[in-house]
């Protein structure tokens, strides 16, 4: 957590103690008070942009006494500023907010209980996909697009290699290593077969999951334990001293290289693993069709390889808005209405509402069209979803990264990495 974030939450949660002794303002009836303004913020791309001020048009166009001031950034000082404007009591009406951060904000009262917010209509999403936002009976985020973490493969390199694509509902972990190895055998120093699984969070905890824990549980604790993170570490090892993946200094500068440059993008990766959202990205950025795959197990079935739908990010309503109804409906717009489906499309991750699904899938493009093909397919196949980070586990991507280098550089061996790694997440957890 950066210095200004730290700053920022303790005065967030004086901020909230003296203001929730004041009560709140409950908006009232939108349509009814005359011109209401309401804030509403989102990370992301120019792409991003342009296509979520088309969905804000039609939203004043249906509703022209609601104005809709767009504040966007990029993804890290996104955060920087949401702490800044939060802790000041003056923080956006509608939140675009990730899973990381959904209970940190949440758990200090800063988020608005949705089941409480009156016209929301959550009655055509599926149950798995809406309760990805749900924890302590309250819901804090709607999700805004569902995805999964996956397998990422790019049938050109198996061709170059001359392997063929696994049968990814019964491939196991050794499978894995040993279909990854031979292929960067038969690259010949052109490539490899795999990138590293350690590279976020995700693969622990879908390692975790197939071995009966969890990284996190409901309460908001570790649930993982040091015996699992040391075999996914050793799993880690096994991965580079089969040849699988690049060196370690290559794995290490792709964990903080631009989409665009890695090593995947670029073409020299057979397989990688990714959220099911990211296949457009990778596709226009290696110019390849890819493919999407399910995650190996431990059993090599398919349903036992601990995957589930994840909110590919959330819509959240501040606490202190004082328009809460204005802003519950511009959420409800957003996530249920046609009219900003056919703008938005998959651009947030595929849509959770079943109904704007089956409208909009026909219009996507391919590599969109075959992620949502993807997501139906797996469906009969996934569990519940993951808890939600604890407040402090949104840091746990870059000590998890930081230990998968230290074990691929032999400097630590897999159970005082894990041990360390146990220790260092449970002392961020508040």
């Amino acid at each position: 957590m950066t210095r200004l974030k730290a700053l920022a939450a303790v005065a967030l949660v004086s901020t909230l103690l003296v203001t929730s002794a004041c009560g709140g303002d409950s908006g009232g009836p939108a349509a009814k008070d005359g011109e209401v303004t309401l804030r509403f913020s989102w990370w992301g791309s120019d792409a991003r942009t342009k296509l979520t001020q088309a969905t804000i048009d039609a939203f004043q166009k249906e509703h022209p006494n609601i104005k809709i001031k767009g504040e966007y950034g990029e993804w890290a000082g996104y955060w920087d500023k949401l702490a800044t404007t939060v802790a000041a009591n003056d923080a956006p009406d509608v939140i675009q907010m990730d899973e990381k951060y959904l209970r940190e904000y949440a758990d200090r009262g800063a988020l608005l209980d949705l089941k409480k917010a009156g016209d929301l209509k959550t009655d055509k999403f599926a149950p798995e996909t809406l309760s990805a936002g749900e924890f302590d009976g309250g819901l804090y985020g709607l999700n805004a697009g569902i995805n999964s973490f996956a397998v990422l493969a790019n049938p050109a390199v198996f061709k170059a290699a001359g392997v063929a694509l696994p049968d990814d509902k019964t491939w196991t972990w050794d499978d894995y290593n040993r279909i990854a190895a031979e292929i960067t055998t038969k690259l010949n120093g052109k490539g490899w077969g795999t990138g590293v699984i350690g590279a976020n969070e995700a693969g622990l905890n879908l390692w975790a999951r197939q071995n009966g824990e969890s990284l996190w549980t409901p309460d908001g604790k570790v649930g993982v334990s040091a015996g699992q993170v040391t075999k996914f570490f050793e799993y880690v090892l096994k991965l580079r001293d089969s040849k699988a993946i690049p060196p370690a200094e290559a794995v290490t500068q792709d964990m903080t290289a631009s989409l665009d440059q890695t090593t995947f993008a670029t073409g020299k990766l057979a397989m990688g693993f990714s959220w099911s959202n990211q296949l457009n990205a990778f596709s226009k950025a290696s110019g390849q069709e890819l493919k999407l795959l399910r995650i190996p197990s431990t059993t090599g079935q398919a349903a036992k390889n601990g995957s589930y739908y994840k909110g590919s990010m959330f819509w959240s309503v501040s606490s202190r808005s004082k328009q809460r109804a204005a802003a519950t409906q511009f959420v409800d717009f957003l996530a249920n209405n046609a009219a900003a489906g056919n703008i938005l499309l998959a651009e947030r991750g595929v849509p959770p509402n079943t109904e704007i699904r089956a409208a909009v899938t026909p219009k996507l493009q391919p590599a969109d069209a075959a992620s949502a093909k993807f997501i139906e397919e797996i469906s009969k196949d996934l569990g519940e979803p993951s808890p939600a980070p604890p407040v402090g586990g949104g840091q746990v991507e870059k000590i998890i990264q930081r230990y998968t280098t230290e074990v691929l550089f032999g400097r630590l061996a897999p159970d005082k990495a894990a041990q360390q790694f146990l220790d260092e997440v449970n002392g961020e957890l508040k």
